[in-house]
């Protein structure tokens, strides 16, 4: 029995659009109920939220059998993060704050089994391979691993060129907050400067053979960058969606008195 089939990976070599929700509740439980709402793909976070390998490792066990795919977004661009979340499960791997392309090469070689990479021969007992039931999850899961590093930074745009000619990635993200940040817009992505770079970003990286990726919280601006060429767009944030709507209905609601 080979690894499991990555149509996530399959759909974005493609070109395919994929609508996704970033997902920072931490609980296993508030993931298990997206996993139903119908998103192409779901980023499970660590950077920015309370996750560690176990609550990753519950998620993912969560999503079995969702229609959406679970992207796993390590804390930093370390391989022994890369190599616990694989085991744990994960098939897509998002690394933040990638600025080069040495950085790109080393997050490339940390999800690829020898010889093409350095990934640690653990597998057989992981629950990535069902805990040895996959007889030929190593043989073939380098067939199936996806790598998509993020480009927040002005150095990261400036090396965009030399990062999407690095073999074993397979999509470059856009990250507008730590990006408008970098650029002197601090909380201001919508800044016309930020959004003329965002732009650019993704018509190059659409015009590779990689899929460009970001994450917006309007409809509007969704539908700009996937007009722009973007593949994978986050149209939110399940913390974010779940604050607003109970406060308008506590608001709503304190209305009628």
């Amino acid at each position: 029995m080979p690894a499991p089939k990555n149509l996530f990976k399959d759909a974005i070599a493609a070109k395919q659009p994929q609508i996704g929700l970033w997902v920072t509740a931490a609980d296993a439980g508030i993931t298990e109920l997206i996993g139903t709402t119908g998103f192409d793909w779901l980023v499970v976070d660590s950077e920015h939220a309370p996750n560690d390998i176990r609550s990753l490792r519950d998620s993912l066990m969560a999503l079995n059998g969702s229609d959406s795919h679970p992207v796993v977004r390590i804390p930093f661009g370390e391989a022994w993060m890369v190599k616990q979340v694989l085991d744990a499960g994960a098939q897509t791997v998002l690394v933040p704050m990638v600025d080069t392309a040495e950085q790109a090469r080393k997050m490339a070689a940390a999800m690829y089994y020898p010889p093409k990479g350095i990934r640690g021969m653990g597998a057989s007992g992981a629950r990535v391979s069902r805990f040895a039931a996959i007889a030929d999850y190593v043989a073939t899961a380098n067939d199936e691993v996806c790598l998509i590093v993020q480009a927040e930074s002005r150095a990261a745009l400036d090396n965009l060129d030399e990062i999407l000619a690095v073999e074993g990635v397979h999509g470059v993200f856009i990250g507008p907050a730590d990006l408008s940040a970098d650029m002197g817009y601090p909380g201001n992505a919508n800044a016309p400067e930020v959004q003329e770079a965002i732009a650019a970003a993704i018509q190059k990286i659409a015009a590779s053979d990689k899929a460009a990726g970001i994450l917006t919280q309007d409809l509007a601006s969704a539908k700009t960058y996937l007009d722009l060429g973007a593949t994978f767009v986050a149209v939110g944030i399940d913390t974010v969606f779940l604050a607003k709507g109970l406060r308008k209905l506590s608001s709503d609601a304190k209305d009628l008195l």
